[in-house]
């Protein structure tokens, strides 16, 4: 199934002008430790499945709908007869849409869906994978946009169960809860726009307008992840364009992508990366 990998590095190869790739996957073999730009779901029909990202394990039983985001390094460590869905879509298609932006951050991290998450959504999960397999195997003018809609139908429903999750956490009624949305949509369109100069924590919390305290707690509850390691993330992918230019060295993208010094973006794009910059760049310069 994996056709082109350089050193941990898959190329997804998409068919002309489509962002998906979707495999009806019968194979009993393993996959060696690989990571990719797509986004990937993952569903077993037949038999379960045994998926490792990064150092979790995940048994997946039939039905069951583990999500991989983007640049997560994985494998398939075990021979297991059966059929899955292997369905990938270019990070590109989701995370360059500005419109879909809050729910994109929603799969900041793999998260299986299963009924003990809720019912519902294992059920929507199920069935978007199906309807992707119907979709792509009738291929018609519309079928890439339909599929398109029901993964952001998936997608959408994913983050409102997590907003749902974060109101009971941090016992917020419906009002607390459209404040926080609110504000944390603004904090996070001020990181977008300003992730390459220094940004404090008493910046952002002037721009949400809660006290900093107030705010490095809240903020990592809703979006499940600190302040610092959300502004890592978007300075991280903004350096993965930015590496692409073989005219930048690895300091200019480093100081461009707003991070203080080479020894720090090294450390931290290969905590997120899985790869130093340097070799993310030899790798994207042999495909």
């Amino acid at each position: 199934m994996i056709k082109h990998l350089s050193g941990d590095f898959e190329t997804v190869e998409y068919d002309s002008k489509r962002s998906f790739l979707l495999y009806d996957n019968h194979e009993n073999e393993m996959y060696p430790v690989h990571w990719h730009e797509a986004v990937e779901i993952i569903m077993p029909l037949e038999n379960h499945y045994v998926v490792t990202v990064g150092e979790t394990e995940y048994d997946i039983p039939v039905n069951d709908v583990l999500i991989i985001p983007s640049g997560e390094i994985h494998e398939m460590p075990q021979l297991i007869p059966g059929r899955r869905l292997i369905f990938q879509c270019a990070n590109s298609a989701l995370s360059g849409v500005a419109a879909i932006e809050p729910i994109v951050r929603g799969v900041s991290a793999p998260i299986l869906i299963n009924r003990e998450m809720n019912k519902e959504l294992h059920s929507l999960a199920k069935k978007t994978l199906l309807d992707i397999l119907s979709l792509n195997n009738k291929r018609n003018d519309l079928s890439d946009v339909k599929i398109y809609i029901a993964l952001v139908n998936l997608l959408t429903a994913l983050r409102e169960h997590q907003l749902v999750q974060s109101k009971q956490l941090l016992e917020l009624d419906d009002i607390k809860l459209d404040e926080y949305n609110e504000k944390f949509n603004d904090v996070m369109k001020y990181i977008d726009a300003n992730y390459m100069y220094d940004i404090s924590l008493e910046r952002l919390a002037k721009v949400a307008g809660y006290s900093k305290y107030h705010f490095s707690r809240i903020f990592k509850q809703y979006n499940s992840m600190s302040y610092l390691q959300y502004i890592n993330a978007r300075r991280t992918k903004a350096a993965e364009h930015l590496l692409l230019d073989p005219n930048l060295s690895i300091t200019d993208v480093a100081m461009q992508a707003g991070f203080k010094s080479l020894t720090t973006f090294n450390r931290i794009f290969k905590e997120i990366k899985h790869c130093t910059p340097t070799d993310f760049k030899k790798l994207f310069t042999a495909h």
